[in-house]
């Protein structure tokens, strides 16, 4: 992934990420992608409509940004 491709931190959602999941994380209780440091993956991969490629996608974005998910 670009740094054009990923989200600044406070932004939604970086690119490439499809509405299903951007739907999924908003219904768990996200708002943007920094809140995703919060997050375990494995909690995250659970949600209906997100899939390897938008974990890969946030995954990315999150370390772009010196973060990670949790543990």
């Amino acid at each position: 992934m670009t740094k054009k491709e990923a989200a600044s931190p406070g932004e939604r959602w970086p690119k490439g990420v499809a509405k299903p999941a951007q739907r999924a994380l908003v219904a768990a209780g996200y708002a943007r992608v920094d809140q995703l440091a919060n997050a375990r993956e494995a909690d995250l991969a659970v949600l209906h409509g997100m899939g390897p490629k938008a974990l890969d996608i946030l995954r990315d974005a999150l370390r772009q940004s010196g973060k990670s998910f949790r543990g």
